[in-house]
């Protein structure tokens, strides 16, 4: 009981190849980030799966609210600059 009152939740992302973003894999439980990147790998990558592990305390994570997804995720019609509609990409440019 006294290790489970210790104990925090962690999330983990594994990154899968250099090159590729981190992915969430999941959670594990520890009282500490040491412990928790090592339950993280025993947990995760026990078939050699990842080349990196991030673990972040549950706690530090903020997430949007879906309740209010139209008016945070609504398309920024007023910034035209941040969409690359109004210049010409030369063709020896190619694929971007």
């Amino acid at each position: 009981m006294a290790a489970e009152a210790d104990s925090r939740l962690w999330e983990v992302f594994i990154r899968a190849r250099n090159g590729l973003a981190h992915q969430h894999a999941g959670s594990v439980h520890a009282a500490d980030a040491e412990l928790a990147l090592q339950a993280a790998r025993d947990t995760y990558t026990r078939r050699g799966e990842g080349v990196s592990l991030w673990v972040v305390p549950s706690a530090a994570i903020t997430a949007s609210d879906p309740a209010e997804a139209g008016t945070l995720f609504e398309p920024g019609t007023t910034k035209p600059y941040r969409h690359p509609t109004f210049y010409a990409v030369p063709d020896e440019v190619g694929h971007m």
